[in-house]
């Protein structure tokens, strides 16, 4: 009796769990059923005749949902009603965690896991996750190498759209973020946001190391590769490695040779943007260092360096060889030919070589037979401005050397050697000059 019981049970049990499978079954097969509306443009399969409609908007480029606003047209009514609320300013999805609101239901499932900290979209390549499918897909391109957007006016490409926007106000100027404070603009956000610390003096960014402050994160990161030593930029044509991204940038110009800062008054190219900056003094005129001991300026802060210390007297350039100084590294460099006995300047007529490049200038003039120097007094021309200053003597009169035992003077130094001998090596006898 309780073995049919049993029996009776466990047929029950058996009916119950076929009758579930079968249901399932069934309710599978009617969804399967349902998606038989094909799109006759691209084959896709969808399960109500509303949707496939919908779905052949995109082929026609039908929006019949149109924005008395603004004029936007949309090809379903679910996206035109979310476009309204930016209208209406209607958010109707509300964070109970902080209390921000949203005008759809995705902004606002997105902005919630930041409170839950779930990251539901992993990179299959380096494990990475995100909370937005947006991100996986913007990070995906980073392993891909894909950059879709490109400047059409030099061909840079980017990564995203956003970033090709920022990149265009490089191309047309455009600064929209202003400073409420000076006045200053910007083409970021990001840079007026740090411009502002300056104003309010917050920087909220300290160096463990040293104790420096700083107004970005990002000013830190870079200072404190200085202590590390870490040079995370290396350039892909050479070994050369670089603390900076914008250093890396920069360097790659020697490779390939890119020049994209141009000069608006001539034709000239740079490779650095403060290497236009100095060239356009040339046009300007502009020579913003001044001399603090006279009044003399400057177009470059080298050449005021440089300038100053005739008056200082500092000559911080010594020479390996003696004892001697100098205050160019130029002159310094120079120099050391004496030591060295190196001439790196060759005629190009003879196999004559020079310590210095003047001199081969001087010395070509041989062989040209230029005479660039002329007498302003008459048609006489010379090689050297030194044959040119002796020559004038005639027209002028001057004698500059004088002789230490009469007081006979001349025109050139030669002429005064000359002179000398007289006194050095002859005497008077009865009123006349017997040499010894």
């Amino acid at each position: 009796m309780e073995e049919s019981e049993e029996r009776e049970e466990l047929s029950e049990v058996e009916e119950e769990h076929h009758v579930k499978r079968s249901k399932t079954k069934n309710i599978f097969l009617k969804k399967r059923a349902k998606k038989c509306f094909t799109c006759t443009q691209c084959g896709n399969s969808l399960t109500t005749k509303r949707n496939l409609e919908n779905h052949m908007m995109i082929h026609t480029r039908e929006k019949p949902f149109t924005c008395d606003q603004c004029g936007n047209s949309f090809t379903c009514k679910i996206n035109f009603d979310r476009h309204m609320r930016i209208h209406t300013g209607e958010k109707p999805f509300t964070c109970e965690q902080c209390g921000n609101s949203f005008t759809c239901k995705i902004n606002f499932d997105r902005h919630m896991r930041i409170h839950t900290g779930e990251k539901p979209f992993t990179c299959d390549q380096c494990g990475n996750s995100f909370t937005c499918k947006q991100s996986l897909k913007f990070h995906m391109r980073i392993h891909t190498g894909e950059k879709p957007f490109s400047c059409d006016q030099c061909s840079k490409t980017f990564f995203c759209a956003s970033h090709l926007k920022k990149h265009l106000r490089v191309h047309t100027k455009e600064k929209p973020y202003s400073c409420s404070v000076c006045g200053k603009s910007f083409s970021q956000w990001q840079n007026l946001h740090e411009h502002e610390k300056i104003h309010t003096g917050v920087r909220e960014y300290m160096c463990f190391e040293c104790e420096k402050t700083f107004i970005s994160a990002n000013n830190l990161k870079r200072h404190q590769r200085i202590h590390t030593g870490e040079k995370p930029y290396k350039c892909s044509h050479c070994d050369q490695r670089f603390s900076q991204s914008s250093s890396l940038k920069t360097h790659e110009r020697i490779h390939t040779g890119v020049k994209p800062y141009k000069c608006p008054h001539c034709d000239q190219r740079f490779s650095r943007s403060e290497h236009l900056k100095r060239h356009e003094r040339i046009h300007t005129g502009e020579k913003p260092y001044k001399c603090p001991h006279c009044n003399q300026r400057f177009s470059r802060s080298s050449s005021l360096k440089t300038h100053e210390r005739i008056h200082t007297g500092v000559k911080p350039y010594k020479c390996p060889h003696c004892d001697q100084r100098f205050s160019h590294s130029s002159s310094l460099k120079t120099h050391e030919r004496i030591h060295t006995g190196e001439k790196p300047y060759k005629c190009q007529h003879c196999d004559q070589r020079f310590s210095r490049s003047e001199h081969l200038k001087t010395h070509e003039r041989i062989h040209t037979g230029e005479k660039p120097y002329k007498c302003p007094h008459c048609d006489q021309r010379f090689s050297h401005s030194s044959s040119l200053k002796t020559h004038e003597r005639i027209h002028t009169g001057v004698k500059p050397y004088k002789c230490p035992h009469c007081d006979k003077r001349f025109s050139r130094s030669s002429s005064l050697k000359r002179h000398e001998r007289i006194h050095s090596n002859s005497r008077f006898v009865n009123n006349s000059l017997y040499f010894i």
